[in-house]
């Protein structure tokens, strides 16, 4: 077994009225986050979406193995390609898959089987997640609490992009298997979701909602 090596924390303590501080103002921005499906063509530089992606590679993983990877995608024509598969998924899914019940927790957000978002917006950033990984000669290597790691990966990604002030959106067409192939990406990949990233639209809309309070989603024992 190897040794671990370990180097000091690089740790900056701050005064809990700052520490307040902070969390009050990122509870703030936060909040204003919303899932948006209308977006502009205005383009977003590639460096910025770099830096979102880094900061997701800072997310903790299962015996730090890291097993995402990130396809962000501008190109049009692929963009074009991943709508119409994703479209053809879609309506399978609302039209023969889908059971009522879900259908109707869906009706309130105005969702349907057209998805121009995933042409419109500047960037379609694909997530994968690697069931295992391979060494430097070839052999497979384990990975650990892969769907854990990489969902944590995935909300410090949109977290990073709305701190940039660029819009979002995950979309999880289903099933994503022809995700794969099309960004030729090996079998150890799954794709976890893809998430639009861009410029929200003039004309943006989103539905009027209300996010459960404190007592509703946390108990302090």
């Amino acid at each position: 077994m190897t040794e671990a090596e370990f180097v000091p924390l690089n740790w900056n303590p701050l005064p809990e009225e700052e520490m307040a501080r902070r969390a009050r103002e990122f509870r703030a921005s936060a909040a204003r986050r919303r899932s948006v499906r209308h977006y502009s063509t205005r383009p977003v530089p590639r460096s910025i979406i770099e830096d979102c992606i880094l900061a997701a590679g800072t997310a903790p993983s299962g015996a730090h193995r890291q097993p995402w990877r990130f396809v962000a995608v501008s190109d049009p024509e692929t963009k074009r390609t991943i709508r119409v598969a994703a479209e053809a998924e879609e309506r399978e899914f609302y039209e023969h898959r889908a059971p009522d019940d879900w259908l109707e927790a869906l009706a309130p957000l105005g969702t349907s089987a057209d998805k121009p978002f995933l042409e419109m917006a500047s960037w379609l950033i694909v997530v994968f997640a690697e069931s295992y990984g391979v060494d430097e000669v070839g052999s497979r290597v384990k990975n650990y609490y892969v769907q854990e790691s990489v969902g944590i990966a995935t909300g410090m990604l949109i977290a990073a992009a709305h701190a940039a002030g660029l819009a979002t959106l995950t979309h999880t067409p289903s099933p994503m298997r022809f995700l794969g192939p099309l960004l030729g990406r090996p079998d150890r990949e799954r794709p976890f979701l893809i998430l639009v990233v861009g410029h929200p639209s003039e004309e943006a809309l989103v539905p009027s909602l209300a996010r459960k309070s404190l007592d509703e989603i946390a108990t302090f024992v």
